[in-house]
């Protein structure tokens, strides 16, 4: 039997509002994801403004961060041609995502969910993603 931690609804909107805060503060209206452990979508939210092709990208990030367990900017790293995880992005219906704005969840050294940020820049994504998971991590202390 395992016990399982993931996030839960209240968890996942603060890493939306930290997210959000960030996101108001640069002036990029962005797509936010959380995801739990499993990488199922918990909460989303569509800034106004924010382009339609980052709904889903943002999701998927999220997926993608939660699944290997680090940033989505690392595994953009290693999916360059000549390196190990080339072409990894065509896997999964395509839904693993190998550009910056996707990061893993941690409480207690332990992935919990993930958030997934789009519509800015890769970036600006990450800074959003960032900010998003210092909030949660400020309520967990």
């Amino acid at each position: 039997m395992l016990t399982i931690r993931r996030l839960d609804i209240s968890d996942a909107y603060s890493l939306i509002a930290g997210a959000r805060a960030k996101a108001q503060e640069i002036g990029v209206p962005m797509c936010i994801a959380v995801t739990d452990e499993s990488g199922n979508l918990i909460a989303f939210e569509r800034m106004d403004g924010s382009k339609i092709t980052s709904i889903n990208l943002a999701i998927d990030k999220s997926f993608t961060a939660t699944g290997i367990k680090k940033g989505t900017h690392v595994l953009g790293e290693v999916n360059q041609p000549g390196k190990p995880a080339h072409g990894i992005s065509s896997t999964l219906g395509g839904r693993m995502v190998v550009v910056a704005g996707g990061l893993p969840v941690l409480s207690d050294g332990e992935v919990v969910g993930g958030i997934g940020v789009s519509s800015g820049s890769p970036a600006q994504d990450l800074e959003v993603a960032e900010a998003g998971v210092q909030a949660f991590s400020e309520i967990q202390s």
